[in-house]
């Protein structure tokens, strides 16, 4: 490689701006100021730190680099173009439009080249922490004396409005107390938020704050100061047990005569007069547009060459590995190309529960039963363990100065733990993370489960105590709406088993499911209802709803009248559906564990378990009945839970709900009689 001329690396930083510049003004939306600003610590890290390979994005020992401040997204485009990978120079054109991969803000899978979805501030500095803590577990699972497989970067850019939101400084605290030393921030130090200077809203000592959280801090005074950022990312990797923040001293929209430094360089183009006085001010051609020169996309370029050597040696590398370390490399292979082992759910299908138990207590039993053949499963929780039951046994526990371990303790962090989870997934190499907490906590974390779901990435939220079941601790803990909500998220698979066999099935499932998931436990014991027919359950599960029981009156006809329940309800369903036979109805009882597996089914499916034709229909959950009414239509009812709980044992609570199976069969016969 030749050591390129101030000229060129000025021209290469210059490009980078004026590139973003076109690219906003052309949209006429976007963010200008930061990439003219980032432009020069962007072009160091790219150029002499980071180890990429743009005709590889999917290397797995590349170091990662995420745009916190997603806004500023045309920087990361300029970059990914100039150094080689697949985004044409017209996809630069076409920013912020339609069917273009240069969305406004970057997005997981529609750029190549973008490592997670970012825009809402924090979340890519919080999922960083996620990326890092992956290459430290894997690192020590699979590294061994003089074989080192595992040992990349994690590196942000982050600005002031990323520092300012609650997900990051969850997330930074747990960096700094667990260690991780090769997480690099950048921080773009520019002052100015998009409503003015940051100081009307920001006035703490940010580097004292990392500081105080575990981190080592340096600074630059001079965003335009190549050596000094090269020096001073040099200084952060030489520190390997604590995460590093460089705050990098920039101006915002620099180079323009009228906008720089002010927030009018934020979030507006800066129009056809002020690019062309910027483009002079640069040395540029003020007609110019989308120009490259070509000495400048020479030197970018070379991160071809330079990643594909890098790649090369560390393929060398694991070749070696393996050979030395033979009994590694089935668990190794596994874990890069995301498949299960043979026989990972021997023990989980060997699961049998001969009394009532809580569908947490069934869902710790599971977890267990497939971590023992994944050791590349990890997860964690909210400081709830004890009542989520998600610990793997055996495993230890993360801890200060110890981020390599199976049992992920997040305390009560429920928000930064899902952005972590999120990053974890995202880094691959690793089974189903996962994070766990209450039901009703929920809310704190779905931003980080939003994002997890626009990435359709396979990650897995836990939560239990899922109901109005959790008894006294009252409505502040006792969700209402939650159940609702997720299912409103598109891409995300609700799943809310009715017993414990249940429970183990939705496990199994999830294992396999290529989307995020959720899992709703109860607190409160629960009847087996499916042990005598696991199969059956395991395959009705896998559809999202299934005919549980069926009324023996009905033979080759249609049902009279078809109960639908989910979760602790589905018990009651049961003992209303004995009553309904008893009496003569023909009635059939429907579990519908997953709302949009089921919805996901051929229709043909979908009519043999809920036939059109068959109006008078019941569903039954102890939560908003909103969504239920596209399946029990205009005509049927739904019963659920449609304002906030009370403080109270969970069997009066549900007496006064009118969740109970005389309320169930009291409006079947208000249906049947309604003729």
């Amino acid at each position: 490689m030749t050591t390129p001329t101030p000229n060129v690396q000025q021209q290469a930083i210059n490009t980078i701006r004026t590139l973003s510049m076109d690219a906003v003004q052309q949209a006429n939306s976007g963010h200008p100021g930061l990439p003219m600003g980032a432009a020069p610590m962007a072009y160091v890290l790219w150029t002499r730190h980071l180890r990429h390979h743009p005709a590889s994005p999917g290397w797995f020992n590349r170091d990662r680099f995420i745009l916190s401040a997603g806004h500023g997204s045309m920087l990361l485009y300029a970059l990914l173009h100039l150094t080689g990978y697949d985004l044409p120079l017209v996809e630069l054109q076409n920013f912020r439009q339609w069917g273009s991969k240069t969305p406004g803000h970057p997005e997981y899978r529609h750029t190549p080249g973008v490592e997670t979805t970012t825009g809402p501030l924090g979340q890519g500095g919080a999922t960083a922490v996620g990326m890092a803590l992956a290459e430290a577990y894997l690192a020590q699972l699979f590294n061994r004396p003089g074989h080192t497989v595992v040992d990349h970067y994690t590196y942000a850019l982050v600005s002031d409005g990323d520092l300012m939101e609650g997900v990051f400084m969850e997330a930074c605290a747990l960096a700094g107390h667990w260690g991780l030393g090769k997480l690099i921030f950048l921080y773009d130090d520019n002052q100015i938020t998009l409503d003015g200077a940051a100081s009307m809203t920001l006035s703490e000592d940010i580097a004292a704050r990392f500081r105080a959280q575990g981190w080592h801090t340096l600074s630059v005074a001079d965003g335009n100061d190549l050596e000094a950022i090269d020096q001073a990312l040099h200084a952060a990797r030489a520190v390997t047990n604590q995460p590093s923040l460089i705050a990098v001293r920039t101006v915002i929209g620099y180079g323009s005569p009228n906008k720089a430094g002010t927030s009018k360089a934020h979030g507006s183009p800066l129009g056809a007069d002020e690019i062309r006085l910027t483009k002079q001010a640069y040395g540029w051609d003020p007609d110019a547009k989308f120009a490259i020169p070509a000495d400048a996309l020479a030197h970018l370029r070379e991160a071809l060459s330079r990643g594909q050597a890098q790649e090369a040696d560390w393929n060398a590398r694991v070749a070696a590995w393996k050979t030395a370390h033979p009994e590694l490399a089935a668990t190794w292979d596994a874990a890069l190309s995301g498949t299960l082992p043979a026989g990972w759910d021997a023990d989980l299908r060997a699961l049998t529960w001969d009394k009532p138990t809580a569908t947490r207590v069934a869902g710790g039993d599971a977890l267990n039963a497939i971590a023992g053949h994944l050791p590349t499963m990890i997860g964690g929780d909210a400081d709830l363990a004890g009542s989520t039951r998600t610990l793997i046994k055996g495993a230890g526990n993360t801890g200060q100065g110890q981020p390599a371990a199976r049992n992920l303790r997040f305390g009560v962090r429920e928000h930064g733990m899902g952005a972590i989870v999120n990053g974890l997934t995202l880094h691959g190499g690793l089974v189903k993370p996962y994070s766990a907490t209450f039901l009703q906590f929920a809310d704190y974390m779905r931003p980080a489960i939003r994002l997890g779901a626009l990435m359709d990435i396979p990650a897995l939220y836990i939560f239990t105590h899922d109901s109005i079941g959790l008894g006294e601790d009252g409505p502040t803990h006792q969700p209402v709406e939650q159940l609702t909500a997720l299912r409103a998220i598109p891409n995300l698979y609700v799943f809310r088993p009715a017993d414990a066999t249940e429970t183990a099935a939705c496990w199994h499932t999830i294992m396999t499911l290529p989307h995020p998931a959720v899992l709703a436990l109860s607190r409160q014991d629960l009847p087996v209802l499916g042990g005598d027919n696991p199969e059956g359950i395991y395959e009705g599960v896998a559809r999202g709803g299934y005919i549980l029981a069926e009324s023996k009156k009905i033979k080759k006809g249609r049902p009279d009248l078809i109960l639908i329940a989910t979760g602790s309800e589905v018990s009651l369903a049961l003992a209303a559906f004995d009553a309904l036979d008893e009496e003569g109805v023909k009635v059939r009882l429907v579990s519908m564990p997953c709302q949009e597996l089921f919805d996901a089914q051929p229709e043909g499916y979908q009519e043999a378990v809920l036939p059109p034709e068959v109006y008078k229909r019941i569903s039954i959950e102890a939560g908003a009945t909103l969504g239920w009414y596209k399946y029990v239509g205009g005509m049927g009812i739904a019963i659920g839970v449609d304002t906030f709980g009370a403080s109270a044992p969970y069997e009066r609570l549900y007496q006064e709900y009118g969740l109970t199976a005389a309320a169930i069969v009291e409006a079947a016969g208000e249906l049947l009689d309604d003729e």
